[in-house]
This record gives structure tokens, C-alpha cells and sequence, in this order.
């Protein structure tokens, strides 16, 4: 399966053993927009992006492992893209525009995240190196965590292109969900938390029919970014990142729950006009759903290809 990066954007990512980074960046800046479901998020310039804020543009989304530690890794990010000249020019000085969402991965008894080098690091590695399946921020990334990590299935960043009304529609997402991943494809559970005999727990069912739970709160969370080359305003861009939760909802069972952060982020680079936004926001629903399944299984068989094309001048049509 090929995931086609958007013009405009490049992914990089670092981690070590346990937990890592995944990075969006545009140089150059793209429309921005999130749309937070969860109750228990860590996030990062959320804020900035409601469509009633000022700045439009964002120079990175950043995705990182180390629960709230982990917002030091975005802080790396700031300094590569202040060191490469992007950002807001203000008073003859450049301040990147950086933003993003952690989960939870804090399952070693010592504490590990990744800090300002890590996000640094992962700057440098754009589009140099793979960053699906247990890369990055889907380092230590789990699913179906309802009886606790013992019971609970591996996870990892997924993501899936979806090519529409002549625009690209690509999801990266890193699911580190309570819940179970569902795919509506086959009609099964494909991760999630696991009984005794080692099958399929359901954890939906589990929770409506009594059953016994470990909850803890903000342990979870599933967080990712629409990435689109079609013309966006502050407001479609927001529309995008909220359809996208719908994805996410028929893909993940239960979802955005009080002990979930989930977080979706969108960006626009701008370079291909849109014709109905109704056909992105289904397309960024369907791209999210898909890759939901893929972050837990086949993630590192994906092929990544970033788009060079010339809107102007090539004749690509949507299949």
C-alpha cells in the first residue's frame, strides 16, 4: 500500500527503546486546525488554532510518546525550524509556530520521554526515514488496556491516503487507545484487550455488561493530523481535523473516553483548489478509519511517497 505525502510536508521521527517522536513538518507553513475529543489531554497550542484565533499558519504538528514530559520534545522542534528560518516573523525575529499531543506510554517502572534532543532529532530525519508501525511516537504505543497492560495488544503509527476531488487526503495517527481496533472491513477486532485463553476480550462489551475493569486515568489517548495539499481556510481546516473523529470512532471501541486524550490535528498546504468540502471531510474520516487498522498490524510494509508534482502544470486526476 503507498501513503502519499501531500507537497508541502515532510515526517521525520526518533526513539529509542521505549518511546519516541513523530514530526509534521511545513517549512513554509500550512493552515492549521484541532479538534480534542478526549478528557484527558496534553497538548500543546490547541488554542491557537480555533478558528476565531489570529495565526493561521503552522510550521509543525508534533506527535509524541511520554505523557506530559513528552511536551519537551516539541520544544526541539521549535529550535530546529527557528534554526532553518521558519516561522513567524515578528520585531525582526523568527518564532516557529509548533503544535501537537502526547500519549501516554509511562509502562517502565523508570520514566522515560523524549525530550528537546529527541524532537530535534527527529527534525533531521525528515523524510529520510521510516515512521510507521513503532516508530516514533507509536514507540510504546498499546491498545485494549482495559484489564491492564498484561492483556493489552502492541500498536503503533498507521496511516492511509484517500485521493478525492483532486486533492490529497493522508491521516498519520498513533493509536494508544483504552479501547479495542475494530475493522469494519472484515467485522472483527483485529487489537485489543485480550481474555485469558488469549482471544479477543471486546472490550465494549466487556464495559456494558459489567464486567470488571483497571482504569486509569489519562493512560491512553489516540492522536494524529489530516494532512491535505487542497486550499483551506482556518475554519475547513477545523472541519477536517473534527470528521476525522469520526473515523476514529468507527475504527475504536470505546473512544474518547474521560480516559482518552484523543487529539486531531489538520494541515492544508494550500496547492490544489477544493471543489466541495463535504468530499475531504469524508475522505479524511475514511483515511483516519484505515489507518487506525494498519497502526496495529502491516504498518511497516507501507510505502511512503512524497509528492513533488508541479499543481500548476501536471494533469493528475483523482482515480
Amino acid at each position: 500500500m503507498n501513503i502519499v505525502i501531500p507537497k508541502g510536508f515532510k515526517i521525520g521521527c526518533a526513539q529509542d527503546e521505549f518511546t519516541g517522536v513523530t514530526v509534521i513538518l511545513s517549512e513554509k507553513g500550512a493552515m492549521g486546525g484541532a479538534d480534542c475529543r478526549g478528557g484527558a489531554p496534553g497538548t500543546r497550542e490547541t488554542d491557537l488554532l480555533r478558528p476565531e484565533k489570529m495565526m493561521d499558519k503552522v510550521n509543525a504538528v508534533v506527535l509524541s510518546g511520554g505523557s506530559a514530559y513528552g511536551l519537551a520534545s516539541m520544544t526541539g522542534v521549535s529550535d530546529w525550524l527557528a534554526a532553518h528560518g521558519c516561522g513567524y516573523k515578528t520585531m525582526g525575529k523568527t518564532v516557529p509556530i509548533v503544535t501537537g499531543a502526547v500519549i501516554y506510554d509511562l509502562n517502565q517502572k523508570e520514566i522515560h520521554y523524549p525530550d528537546a534532543k529527541t524532537g530535534f532529532e527527529a527534525c533531521e530525519n525528515a523524510g529520510k526515514t521510516p515512521f510507521t508501525g513503532q516508530y516514533g511516537a507509536g514507540r510504546g504505543a498499546t491498545v485494549g488496556k482495559i484489564r491492564g497492560l498484561k492483556y493489552a495488544s502492541k500498536s503503533g503509527v498507521g496511516a492511509y491516503t484517500v485521493k478525492v476531488a483532486g486533492a490529497t487526503v493522508t491521516a498519520i495517527i498513533a493509536v494508544n487507545a483504552l479501547g479495542d481496533v475494530f475493522d469494519s472491513v472484515t467485522g472483527k477486532i483485529v487489537a485489543g484487550a485480550k481474555a485469558n485463553d488469549g482471544s479477543f476480550l471486546d472490550t465494549e462489551r466487556h464495559i456494558v455488561s459489567g464486567g470488571l475493569m483497571k482504569l486509569f486515568m489519562g493512560t491512553n489517548t489516540t492522536i494524529g493530523c489530516i494532512l491535505t495539499d487542497a486550499k483551506l481556510d482556518k475554519v475547513a481546516a477545523c472541519k477536517l481535523a473534527s470528521a476525522s473523529h469520526n473515523g476514529l470512532a468507527r475504527a475504536i471501541r470505546p473512544v474518547h473516553t474521560d480516559y482518552d486524550g484523543d487529539t486531531m490535528f489538520c494541515l492544508a498546504s494550500g496547492h490544489r483548489p477544493v471543489m466541495n468540502l463535504m468530499l475531504l471531510q469524508t475522505a479524511a474520516a475514511y483515511a483516519a478509519e484505515r489507518a487506525c487498522v494498519n497502526a496495529v498490524g502491516g504498518a511497516e510494509n507501507l510505502t511512503v511517497i512524497y509528492d513533488d508534482t508541479d499543481p500548476a502544470t501536471d494533469k493528475w486526476e483523482c482515480d
